[in-house]
């Protein structure tokens, strides 16, 4: 029974697969929401929401650590939402990005 316990508090950890995500963001007075997700170990994902009456285009900039980051612009027109993605080649560990919009 011992055995099996260790083994079950061994693969723990293998089971945890989400890494933090910062996200920095810059709005500039808009009404801009986001919500940032985990996809995979090595693709991480932002859904950003304009809730304003003018169209919104946001930079953003996906920050893994020692890989390159990876930079997206989205135009978000008024009331609707848009995705960002980035892959990387390693996995992530930690995941910082940032968010800034301005009006189109």
């Amino acid at each position: 029974m011992k055995k099996f316990c260790c083994v079950v508090l061994a693969l723990l950890p293998l089971t945890a697969f989400a890494y933090p995500i910062d996200v920095q963001k810059q709005l500039n007075g808009m009404s801009i929401d986001y919500n940032a997700f985990d996809t995979d170990n090595d693709i991480a994902s932002i859904q950003v929401n304009n809730y304003g009456s003018t169209d919104a285009t946001c930079k953003v900039v996906f920050n893994n650590g020692p890989e390159a980051p990876r930079t997206r612009t989205v135009d978000v027109p008024a009331g609707k939402h848009k995705n960002a993605t980035a892959k990387f080649t390693r996995t992530i560990i930690k995941m910082r990005i940032n968010l800034s919009c301005t009006p189109k």
